[in-house]
């Protein structure tokens, strides 16, 4: 199960663990998951890479619903902007999914937003090499 997170699910986050560097990413993904573990890289099971995931402070508790941790995830899938920079029949080349956020506004606890950068506005292009 997977959702998009509000302020109020990341209040247990202890951190944010990145497993790539986000400065030329101009967007991720970002998922709440139902995972059996506080901390510690997730089992990632879609198409794509896993960018990141979040840890919990040991006192997190359970869903009682599920008896699951509730965490994020932040990935890209293939046909992602920051994938494929240059092809034009990408289906992100301007604007991003719903769930996209800049990955520099993302902290333990702060759910992250679009920016200017995230969506490649006219008047923002990101920088390619």
């Amino acid at each position: 199960m997977s959702a998009i997170p509000q302020e109020g699910d990341l209040a247990q986050e202890a951190e944010v663990v990145w497993l790539e560097n986000t400065e030329d990413l101009d967007y991720v993904r970002q998922a709440l998951d139902k995972v059996n573990t506080r901390k510690g890289k997730p089992r990632y099971e879609r198409d794509g890479r896993l960018i990141g995931y979040s840890n919990l402070a040991p006192t997190a508790p359970r869903s009682a619903d599920s008896g699951l941790f509730a965490r994020r995830t932040f990935y890209l899938l293939p046909h992602d902007r920051p994938n494929r920079p240059n092809d034009p029949a990408c289906p992100y080349r301007v604007g991003s999914p719903l769930e996209a956020v800049d990955p520099r506004t993302v902290g333990a606890g702060k759910v992250g937003v679009k920016t200017p950068r995230s969506q490649a506005t006219a008047d923002v292009v990101p920088a390619r090499p």
